[in-house]
Formats: C-alpha cells, sequence, structure tokens
C-alpha cells in the first residue's frame, strides 16, 4: 500500500506548474500546506497551450482554485511547435519547459508533480527505444532547470495515493479528455500495458520506478567517474587529449565524449555523431584536421587534441579597423574583447584592424622583422584562431597580434609600465 509523504519543511521560494489536472492540484495543496508551516514564498504557473476546446476554462478554474487559496497564479500562453519532429508531446513539454524558465524568479525552485507511474511509463518508453543506464534512470527527483533547482517531491508516490490524498481534502481538478486516448505512446502504456501488468504484477509500476532508481544510482556514479576522467583528459577549457583518451576503453571514451559536450552546454551527442567521432578522431592519431559538426557545435581536430567550438566561429571583417586608446576594454566584432591590464591607457592612440596577410613584426631581441605567419605557426595558434587575431599598429608598425605575439617596443612599454595586454576570442 502506498503512502502520501507528509508536509516537509521548505528552505527557498517555491514556483509550482499546475495543470489543474489531479496530479498538479494535489501538489500545489500539499505545497501549500507545506509553505504555511514554513513562512515560506510560493506561487503557480499555468501553461495554456492552447491544444483543448476548454483551455480558457482551465486557466479560470486553475485561477478560481490559487484565488481560494490564496496563492499567486502566473499563466503563460504558448505556442506549440511540431516542425521540429518532436512531435506534439515532446514539443508541449519542451514549451512548458522554456515557460517554466521563463517565470522563474531569483533564488527561487520549481516543483513539478510527477509520480510513480509517469516513472514507470518513462522507464519502459526509454527501455523500447533501447537506452542505456543514463535513458533508463528515467525522471530525476532532484535536477536543475536554468540554473534553478527542479524537485518532483511526489515521484516515488503512487498514483492512488495522490488520488485518495485529494478526496480526503476535497480537492476538485480537470479532467483532460486527452488522457482518455491512447493514440499517444504514454497513454497506450497508461491505458492499455501497465493495467495488464499489473493483472500478473501488482506492484508492476513500483518495480519499474524501483529500476528507474537503480539505474539513477548507476549513472550517478559514473558521472563521478566521468568528471574525474575529463579533469585528466582537458587540457585546457574545452580542449581534450586525444591521446589519452585513445587510452580509455571505446566504450568509456564514448561516454566522456558525450558528458564532456553536455558539461559545456552543447547539444547532447547523437550516436551517429559519435560514431563519427570514434572513426575519424580516435581509432589512430592523424595530422588530418577532422572536423565533426552536430546542430551549433564542431569537435575539431588539430594537433592531437580535439577542440569543442561553435559549428561557424566569428571572424573580424577584413576591413574593420578602430583606433583604441586602452582606457576601457575593446569589444571586437566577433563577441571578443581585448583589455590594457595595469594601465590606463596607452601613451598614444594605437590603430586595431583585421589580419591582412603578410605582415612583418620586430622581435624582443632580434634585429630584424620576421614574418608574423611563422611566429604565430610557432605559438601553435589554431587555424580559426588566427583568423580571429586582432592587431595593434603604430602607424604601419606592427606593435602585436593580440596577446599571443608582442613586438619588442611594445614589450619594453609593457614591462615599463607593468602592464599586459589580455585578448578574449569571440565564439567560446
Amino acid at each position: 500500500m502506498s503512502h502520501f509523504p507528509a508536509p516537509v519543511p521548505l528552505d527557498a521560494p517555491l514556483l509550482v506548474g499546475y495543470s489543474g489536472g489531479l496530479d498538479s492540484t494535489v501538489l500545489l495543496h500539499w505545497l501549500w500546506r507545506c509553505a504555511q508551516a514554513s513562512a515560506t514564498p510560493l506561487r503557480a504557473v499555468h501553461v495554456h497551450h492552447g491544444l483543448q476546446a476548454d483551455a480558457d476554462a482551465w486557466v479560470r478554474h486553475c485561477q478560481q482554485q490559487c484565488d481560494a487559496l490564496g496563492i499567486d497564479l502566473a499563466v503563460h500562453r504558448v505556442q506549440v511547435a511540431t516542425a521540429d519532429g518532436l512531435g506534439l508531446e515532446g514539443a508541449a513539454r519542451q514549451a512548458r519547459r522554456a515557460a517554466f524558465g521563463a517565470e522563474l524568479r531569483p533564488g527561487e525552485n520549481l516543483a513539478l508533480a510527477h509520480h510513480q507511474e509517469d516513472q514507470a511509463e518513462t522507464f519502459l518508453l526509454r527501455a523500447l527505444r533501447g537506452s542505456g543506464i543514463d535513458g533508463l534512470a528515467a525522471i530525476a527527483a532532484d535536477s536543475f532547470l536554468h540554473g534553478h533547482r527542479l524537485w518532483r517531491p511526489l515521484l516515488h508516490t503512487a498514483r492512488s495515493a495522490l488520488h485518495d490524498y485529494a478526496q480526503q481534502h476535497a480537492l476538485r481538478w480537470i479532467e483532460d479528455p486527452s488522457n482518455d486516448h491512447d493514440h499517444a505512446d504514454r497513454n497506450f502504456l497508461r491505458l492499455q500495458v501497465l493495467p495488464l501488468l499489473r493483472q500478473r504484477w501488482p506492484h508492476a509500476a513500483a518495480a519499474l520506478a524501483g529500476s528507474a532508481d537503480h539505474c539513477a544510482q548507476t549513472r550517478a556514479m559514473l558521472d563521478e567517474e566521468d568528471a574525474e576522467l575529463i579533469a585528466h583528459l582537458e587540457v585546457a577549457p574545452r580542449v581534450l587529449s586525444l591521446e589519452l583518451l585513445r587510452q580509455v576503453s571505446p566504450a568509456r571514451g564514448a561516454r566522456v565524449l558525450r558528458a564532456w559536450v553536455r558539461a559545456h552546454g552543447a547539444a547532447p551527442l547523437p550516436a551517429t555523431v559519435l560514431q563519427q567521432l570514434q572513426q575519424e578522431l580516435l581509432a589512430a592519431p592523424s595530422d588530418r584536421q577532422a572536423q565533426v559538426r552536430w546542430q551549433d557545435h564542431a569537435i575539431q581536430q588539430w594537433r592531437g587534441h580535439a577542440y569543442l567550438l561553435p559549428a561557424v566561429l566569428p571572424t573580424l571583417p577584413a576591413d574593420w579597423q578602430v583606433t583604441w586608446d586602452g582606457r576601457a576594454p575593446l569589444p571586437l566584432p566577433d563577441g571578443g574583447q581585448l583589455r590594457l591590464m595595469g594601465c590606463e591607457t596607452f601613451s598614444q592612440p594605437l590603430q586595431v584592424r583585421a589580419r591582412q596577410g603578410g605582415e612583418r613584426i620586430l622581435l624582443p631581441g632580434r634585429t630584424h622583422s620576421h614574418a608574423l605567419k611563422d611566429c604565430l605557426q610557432r605559438e601553435h595558434l589554431a587555424p580559426w584562431r588566427r583568423a580571429q587575431l586582432p592587431l595593434l599598429f603604430d602607424g604601419e608598425q606592427l606593435l602585436a597580434a593580440a596577446d599571443v605575439v608582442v613586438s619588442a617596443p611594445l614589450q619594453a612599454w609593457l614591462q615599463a609600465h607593468d602592464a599586459q595586454l589580455q585578448w578574449r576570442p569571440g565564439g567560446w
């Protein structure tokens, strides 16, 4: 027999996702009781998808229920776009998450009403799609959305217990007619598969949810190991040593690559892209500058390392030129920045412009100038970074290529004034 959890103390302001259905109605009422006991601020948010004829009536119902409890309700009207291949259910879920993210205030947590049957359904859906440990971990009781805690306090509670709670407290809720149709995969599992499983295994939902918990525990251990391995493999931010990566097993390497791009906010690596990475970057050492792209990102191989980059790197326009006195940071057209550190201003304004090719520079300790191209090659600066270099000139004399190559005159001036140049490239 499943029991409903006792009220818990709340330690932060809370925003509750409230659709008006049974699950979120119970969650809102229970958290309202918790908030009353803790004197913690509580708000609700309702997402109007516009997918049902009664959607406006649902908003009125939610407003009435919130008014009765003295809870502020925010209503977000969203457009559910299915053109990106997510399907109606996936697109609606994405629209809801975007609305929640837009509504959350600083320091506020988000609570959603997923329960044990939701977890069981998600586990089955992931299994039927051939998911591994990460997917089978299904729904997390605690996670994050746009830097805010995302809490699902009823995830281990059976829906029957939610129904009992609603009746005990005489709650009113909306029945979504779409829940009675089994054309959607999740509804098919809820209406057809789980009832059949319960005939043979009465605790089927609890068992499936328990398996998801076991997978989540395993995933947490693997994530911890991944983070330790990435710390060893990542020689600079967004730069992995391919030599070290080739020393781990292919399966482990694939997991590390997925974790690495995820840690830097890139879109998840599709299986086809991951296979391409393993074939072109990890199979054997190579001098080729192989590149693999997906969505808005790319992984570029260069000199034994894998670089995580935007798919299209911004560059400086060929005709770009400005005058800079060093007094304030100089914003660059590619989103980067030049700063003069440790000194208020240059002795005289300098010209800053993009590379044209053929430039020469006089290096400290040398009596004749050198081709900038040769200097950059010796500095092991990646080709895509060379295209972004802002050059500093005094008239026609090249004083520096950002902070990568600095001429003898400018180096002497910087040392005399205890100053330095700092370049932050765009696109990272």
